[in-house]
């Protein structure tokens, strides 16, 4: 299983805003009835985690996920990861997030960590 792969297509969905290739790669890539849950926010199956994803992109707008060093072995990858403006060194946001696969190879489960967010 490669999860190196399957972290890449995750956080490729978080940053697909076309709404069709979005959708498409969270069909593809999560299992039907995969659960997300971060400090913020729960989602299960792809209509939520879909819906989740367009939140997230309209409350940060033009900003891009960065993916850091994957750690996996057997069906468990663990990565960090950034939010910041494209190009820019200073990431925004920094999370850490724990991805259960599928014996297919798609999500099962992610649970994510904020590690730092803006203050108001």
């Amino acid at each position: 299983m490669d999860l190196q792969s399957l972290a890449e297509r995750y956080l490729a969905a978080w940053n697909e805003t076309d709404p069709a290739a979005r959708r498409k790669l969270v069909e593809e890539t999560w299992a039907p009835d995969g659960r997300y849950v971060d400090p913020l926010v729960e989602a299960r199956g792809h209509e939520q985690f879909d819906a989740t994803l367009a939140a997230v992109q309209a409350q940060f707008a033009g900003l891009v996920f960065r993916l850091g060093q994957v750690d996996a072995h057997h069906d468990v990858a663990r990565f960090t990861w950034e939010l910041a403006p494209e190009g820019a060194a200073e990431a925004l946001v920094v999370g850490f997030d724990v991805l259960t696969a599928t014996e297919d190879g798609r999500i099962a489960t992610v649970v994510g960590f904020l590690d730092r967010v803006p203050t108001a």
